[in-house]
């Protein structure tokens, strides 16, 4: 029975130098090696696998019996794999191949497919996966490291996290274009509490931000939230009339564009915040890892929709 394990790359190689060039002699000078070297391997191989591989003519020449040719098929098969495992890891290590799991808050769906779009594009052997959740979600995703790189307004507190501003991220109130509010030049505090609000989940960066801003001009008064579960709706909602919201331009840029809805004249509105590419502290950035995330952030917001 032939012994895999004493079969040996060096035993093959001499076979295929055989087959190409005809001869023991041949290939013996082709592998820099001597005649009874390659002669060695052979008669090692044969006896190995108990059968015989070259024919030998009386001038010096060989050819590959039926058997040999069987071997020599998977001596070139397993030569191709090798090769292609070699390719494999220097793309690994030059961050041209790999996988990436990115994260993205719910207000970055708006853009996040495009960007995956051009990360294939510029890098077609990564495979980016992309996760989008609130941003609670986003933060337990971290935390549970089921995410490596992720996108979102303000940096959580935990996971301590490395970041980097990416592009500019205003969020402004939106109104019905025949809202009273929508012509009014310079709307009071106490204009913008009367109003009822559409907002998102408990747990959403946007409605986190919008609670902020409307404790910090109200002093505490109290305002009336209704509460829908995605930024369509809410749309959707604010153009029934049902009421204002707070959101991020980026999600509204073709609504505010086509005058379905309309930006609210406020103090201290827009407010500017930055999108922030991040990963955890203790996040060991492979190279794919390191390749991706300087890509995203030498597009410096480029990918962001335009306000």
């Amino acid at each position: 029975m032939p012994k895999l394990e004493t079969l040996t790359f060096k035993q093959l190689r001499a076979l295929r130098a055989v087959s190409d060039y005809g001869s023991i002699t041949a290939a013996a000078e082709h592998l820099t090696l001597t005649p009874p070297a390659v002669h060695t391997q052979m008669r090692a191989l044969e006896e190995n696998l108990q059968c015989t591989l070259l024919d030998r003519n009386a001038s010096g020449g060989a050819q590959l019996t039926a058997a040999g040719r069987s071997v020599l098929d998977a001596q070139i098969t397993i030569d191709t794999a090798i090769h292609s495992c070699f390719e494999k890891l220097q793309a690994l290590r030059d961050g041209q191949s790999g996988l990436v799991v990115l994260g993205v808050v719910s207000t970055g769906k708006y853009f996040a497919p495009s960007l995956v779009a051009r990360l294939r594009d510029a890098f077609p052997k990564i495979d980016v996966i992309l996760k989008v959740g609130n941003r609670d979600y986003i933060v337990n995703a971290l935390q549970q490291r089921a995410i490596e790189l992720a996108i979102m307004g303000r940096p959580p507190r935990s996971p301590a996290v490395m970041s980097e501003p990416i592009g500019e991220h205003p969020h402004v109130l939106i109104a019905a274009p025949d809202h009273p509010l929508g012509t009014t030049p310079d709307i009071s505090a106490h204009d913008l509490l009367e109003q009822s609000y559409i907002a998102r989940e408990l747990g959403s960066g946007t409605r986190i931000l919008m609670e902020r801003y409307l404790d910090r001009i109200g002093d505490g008064t109290p305002y009336r939230v209704i509460e829908m579960g995605s930024n369509e709706t809410i749309k959707q909602a604010v153009m029934a009339n049902l009421g204002i919201a707070m959101i991020s331009q980026h999600t509204v840029s073709e609504e505010l564009r086509s005058g379905r809805l309309v930006t609210l004249n406020a103090r201290t509105l827009p407010i500017r915040r930055q999108w922030y590419l991040l990963h955890r502290h203790d996040q060991v950035m492979n190279p794919t890892l390191s390749t991706v995330f300087g890509y995203i952030s030498d597009l410096r917001g480029s990918f962001l929709p335009k306000v």
